[in-house]
Formats: structure tokens, C-alpha cells, sequence
């Protein structure tokens, strides 16, 4: 291999979600190793892993115990499928994430990752309504600017126009209702609960305009990820779950990004309170470690699955790979031992009062998330909430901003998918003595990006 990783990168490596032009002339960001909540560049620099790598190191870098755990499964059994056989460390996990999971979500389908799980979730509610002599219910429901991953499947319920655009036409079917971003609601801003409530009414709404012998399925991250972590008003998830009971609709929980501690519970449903009739997951089972991801699904659900010659017909090579099922069993170890759920829930208001203190600067909009999960909204006027026009968005987010955290020492992400944010999301492991970084390198940079509008 080349001594030179930039430019080899750049000749060979296709990045995801990446603009390659813009390394033409420039080097390519190159990390090397990770320890706790920092990692290391390929020239020795240290950085803040704001972001937890992408929502997903949650136990931390540099734990050798889950490295030697997958070197141990190797030796054992690197590889077998779980198409009509099973492993024991499937079979340990499937028991296990049962156990952490709410109401009657005892069945376990494992994927490689989250775009997968929301991609089954789908697939399973389809064929459970032919199942039950309800053939016509196959459309879904999910949020404006929502982002549930890449496969024509999660991609059409994906509520992000840009991102879809360049693969249409995508699966027929999928509708879209406002989101919970009561910094920008059209309506009830300033009474959370009415705003929870009209929103959830909307999906009420939108499956009555398709007709409820339709729809299948209403898909809903516990605190929306795209466009700057949304959290539910109060009452939001009790009302949709009432209005998916009232008209035979699927819950379907999307949690690749809040569960496994992210907001200081294994299943983000439970710190909200509903019970959803399928979860998905993924990234933080394994903090990263190994992929894995799985969509669990009521006993209810499964039911017409399990009779007669009936088969989801539906699988991946790599689900629930028993190395990556072994390191989910040892991250979960960890979070046990360690109590990485009760810190998160003991030091999250911490974290929010610390990222509050940058409302002092003009151009911090709002501050908005729960847990270890929270978006920065940046405008150019506090007072009417103007956003960015996009020449300013061009300038200002990538043309500045994301270069200029990531040169002081702050890995996260400044987004503009919706209005622009910035948003942090570090490791678990995160203390008051990082909130404080993560705020004056964000301090400095916000300062200087200001003057640049």
C-alpha cells in the first residue's frame, strides 16, 4: 500500500456521503486510532469524537475487551447463517435484547445494519397484512426531513427530497407528515402539549386521506435525527399509539440511532413510555465494534409467521454474524457493568445546560435533544428565526464551519439536512470536563463562522 494514505484514498476509496471533488487538491481527513472519547489522525493530532464516530461508539474507543472477544468467537465459529440454522451467539443475543425490550417484542430478525432493519420492518408488515386477509395495507407514514436509511425501501420512507431524488422513482407508498420541531412549529409553538398533540393528529389525518385499509405501517424515531435531533412534545407517542390502535396501523419504533444508551435507556420507547409493535437497531449494540442490527417484532406480529408453511421470505448473508453477536454481548456487558445508561441519565441535564450557555452568541438559534443526542440550529437573526439563504449555507456550513471544527479538535457534524445544525452525540463515557471542550471549541468556532454571514 501506498505511504501516502490521502492520496491513495482519494484515487481509491469511494466515501460515503462524500463530495470527492473537494479532496482533489486538498488531503483526506485520515483516522488512525481511537482511545476513550477521543480519536487520532494520521498525523498524531487529537480530536473530541463528538459524533461517537456516526451515533455508534457509545461504549467508547479502545475497548481491547470487545476486540479480544471478536478474536476469541473467530477462532470458534467465524461464520454460519441463520438461514435455517441458528449459532449460540444469535440465539444468546436474540434472548437477551427480548429481555431489554418492552411489552410482547420477544422475536428477533438480525440484520448488518439499520437501513436493513427499517428495510425488514417494512417488508414484515407487508406480509403480515396479506397474512391476515388485510392484502391492501402497505403504506407507510414518517416525518418530513426524517432519515431512515438507504435502501429503495428506508429510502422512500426517508422524508429528505435531495437525498431521494437522484434514485426515483422509489417505492410507491410512502407518505409524510410534519415533524416535531416545535422551534419551527406552524402551529401551538408556544404549548408543547398542543403542538404534540396536533402533530400526532396529522398522522391521524394523513391515514385517513390514503384510508386506514391502506396503510400499514407509521415509521418514528424517538427523537428525529435529521434536521437537528427532535424530541416528542409531550403526550406525542401516547397519542400515536392510541391513533395506530384505533386504525390497525404498525408502530414501528426507529431506533438505529437512540438505542443502546444514547438517551440513558437500552430502547429509547421506554424513556418516553409506548410500546411499539416493532423496534429497529443497530449501531450502538456493538458501539461499533463489529456491524450488526436487528428488527425486533411483537409476538403478535409473528404470529402467522410461525404456522403452517408461512415464511418471511426475507434474509441477509450477514445477519447476525456470531462474531458481531459476541461483541454485541460484550458491549452490553459493559453498559451493565460500567451503568453507561444511569450516567447518561445523570449528567444529560449537564450536558444541555452546557451547550445552553452558547444562546449567548447571535447566531445560536436553538439547542435542542435529550440524553447524549443534541442539534445546535444556527440562523442569521435570534429574534424572526431567519435561517441561512442557500449561497450562505454553501459559505458559511461547508465552506467554514465544518473544516474550522474539525481543524480545532472538534469531530461532529454541521448539517444542513433541514435548516442547518450542528450536531454532538459523543460517547457514553463523556464527563462534565468534555462537555466543557466540546463548548469552547464550538464557542470559538460560532464566534468566527458569525462574522463570516
Amino acid at each position: 500500500m501506498s505511504a501516502d494514505l490521502s492520496t491513495t484514498a482519494y484515487d481509491h476509496l469511494w466515501m460515503h456521503f462524500t463530495r470527492m471533488s473537494s479532496y482533489e487538491n486538498a488531503p483526506v481527513p485520515t483516522i488512525v486510532r481511537g482511545e476513550g472519547a477521543y480519536i487520532y489522525d494520521d498525523k498524531g493530532k487529537r480530536y473530541i469524537d463528538g459524533l461517537a464516530g456516526l451515533f455508534v461508539v457509545n461504549a467508547g474507543h479502545g475497548r481491547v475487551e470487545l476486540a479480544e472477544t471478536a478474536y476469541k468467537q473467530a477462532q470458534e465459529l467465524a461464520f454460519f447463517p441463520l438461514w435455517s440454522y441458528a449459532h449460540p451467539k444469535a440465539v444468546e443475543l436474540a434472548e437477551r435484547l427480548a429481555g431489554y425490550a418492552p411489552g410482547d417484542l420477544n422475536k428477533v430478525f438480525f440484520t448488518t445494519g439499520g437501513g436493513e432493519a427499517v428495510e425488514t420492518a417494512w417488508k414484515l408488515a407487508k406480509q403480515y397484512f396479506k397474512l391476515v386477509g388485510k392484502p391492501t395495507k402497505h403504506k407507510v407514514i414518517s416525518r418530513a426531513v426524517a432519515y431512515h436509511g438507504t435502501p429503495q425501501g428506508a429510502l422512500s420512507i426517508t422524508g429528505l427530497p435531495g437525498l431521494k431524488a437522484p434514485f426515483e422513482p422509489l417505492v410507491p407508498g410512502a407518505h409524510k407528515v410534519p415533524n416535531t420541531n416545535i422551534y419551527r412549529a406552524p402551529i401551538f409553538g408556544d404549548d408543547p402539549e398542543a403542538f404534540g398533540r396536533w402533530c400526532a393528529d396529522q398522522i391521524e389525518q394523513q391515514i385517513l386521506f390514503e384510508g386506514p385499509d391502506t396503510v400499514a405501517a407509521v415509521f418514528l424515531e424517538p427523537v428525529q435525527n435529521a434536521g437537528g435531533c427532535f424530541p416528542p412534545p409531550p403526550g406525542y407517542f401516547q397519542r400515536v399509539r392510541e391513533i395506530c390502535d384505533r386504525h390497525d396501523v404498525l408502530l414501528v419504533s426507529d431506533e438505529v440511532i437512540c438505542a443502546f444508551g444514547r438517551l440513558g435507556t437500552m430502547f429509547a420507547c421506554d424513556k418516553f413510555g409506548y410500546v411499539p409493535d416493532m423496534i429497529t437497531c443497530a449501531k450502538g449494540m456493538t458501539s461499533g465494534y463489529s456491524p450488526i442490527g436487528a428488527c425486533l417484532v411483537s409476538d403478535r406480529l409473528a404470529e402467522p409467521f410461525y404456522r403452517e408453511d408461512n415464511t418471511f421470505l426475507h434474509g441477509y448473508t450477514f445477519g447476525g454474524h456470531p462474531v458481531s453477536a459476541a461483541v454485541a454481548l460484550a458491549n452490553l456487558d459493559i453498559f451493565e457493568r460500567e451503568g453507561l445508561n444511569q450516567h447518561v441519565l445523570d449528567t444529560e441535564a449537564d450536558f444541555l445546560a452546557t451547550l445552553r450557555r452558547l444562546h449567548d452568541l447571535p447566531i445560536v438559534g436553538d439547542v435542542r435533544g435529550n440524553g447524549f443526542f443534541y442539534g445546535i440550529e444556527l440562523v442569521k437573526d435570534k429574534a424572526t428565526k431567519e435561517s441561512f439563504d442557500a449561497e450562505e449555507t454553501e459559505r458559511v456550513l461547508y465552506g467554514y464551519l465544518s473544516k474550522a471544527l474539525y481543524d480545532n479538535g472538534l469531530y461532529c457534524r454541521a448539517d444542513d439536512r433541514g435548516d442547518p445544525v450542528v450536531q454532538l452525540a459523543p460517547p457514553l463515557i463523556a464527563d462534565q470536563a468534555l462537555f466543557d471542550e466540546i463548548e469552547q471549541v464550538l464557542r470559538a468556532v460560532l464566534t468566527e463562522a458569525w462574522t463570516k454571514i
